[in-house]
């Protein structure tokens, strides 16, 4: 990690950016962090910006999900979810703005699911975590665009366990929309898409197939066709577990 030069007074992080090469790597450091526990989040917080006095980028990815009917969900799950989809994230981007607004730099970035934009059913409570995160970011972007700090989020389908997708099995819609197989971003893909964002730091982005994202204009444009498609989906699926 290399410090960008700031014309402000002298500090820990300039001595660290004249001090050394820009070719100059430091050995990586390990924060543990706990979002179930936001009471742990200020000290974590604070060694994170004491490894060498600034942060210049900050990756969100973090995620947990459950899927079941939302009956069957327990209150204490549900709010499990939104410590660790939302509230942890947000209280570390809380934690760490005080010094990037203070440098006038820095970029954060949500790796979100695309569940944020489109809620699948059975997955109520983490397309509800995923949706608030993402309305967070968002309002966030406009908040410190004045502070010269860059606000992006990555909204992506499923990420495949191996390097190329599994060939689809059914060409039905509801299949298309929320089998993982045929829908499967690699690793490879979501990682170099982080990159390019980082890089050029465009404030939105979809890592999907074009049905999922047609989807997500339906949602917007066609309510009642969409609403329509995702409940034949849902009967359908009972039928055939009863079978």
């Amino acid at each position: 990690m290399r410090c960008s030069h700031q014309s402000a007074p002298c500090c820990h992080a300039d001595l660290l950016f004249y001090a050394v090469s820009p070719l100059q790597t430091f050995p990586p450091k390990l924060v543990l962090l706990d979002f179930g526990d936001t009471d742990s989040m200020p000290e974590a917080i604070a060694e994170i910006l004491d490894c060498y006095g600034c942060l210049d980028i900050i990756i969100f990815n973090s995620s947990m999900k459950v899927k079941a009917p939302a009956q069957t969900v327990s209150l204490e799950v549900d709010k499990l979810l939104m410590d660790n989809n939302y509230f942890g994230p947000v209280t570390l981007a809380k934690g760490v703005l005080a010094s990037m607004i203070s440098r006038r730099s820095g970029h954060l970035l949500l790796v979100n699911s695309i569940q944020g934009r489109l809620a699948v059913p059975f997955r109520s409570t983490y397309a509800a975590s995923k949706h608030a995160v993402q309305a967070f970011f968002d309002c966030l972007r406009a908040e410190v665009e004045e502070y010269g700090i860059s606000v992006s989020t990555i909204s992506h389908n499923f990420i495949s366990c191996s390097a190329s997708g599994a060939p689809a099995t059914s060409k039905s819609l509801w299949s298309l929309l929320y089998t993982k197989k045929p829908l499967g971003v690699s690793p490879d893909e979501a990682a170099a898409e982080i990159v390019k964002t980082l890089n050029n730091k465009r404030k939105e982005v979809v890592i999907a197939p074009s049905l999922p994202k047609m989807a997500i204009y339906a949602r917007s444009f066609f309510p009642n066709v969409f609403f329509a498609v995702i409940g034949a989906g849902v009967k359908n699926a009972s039928i055939a577990a009863e079978m």
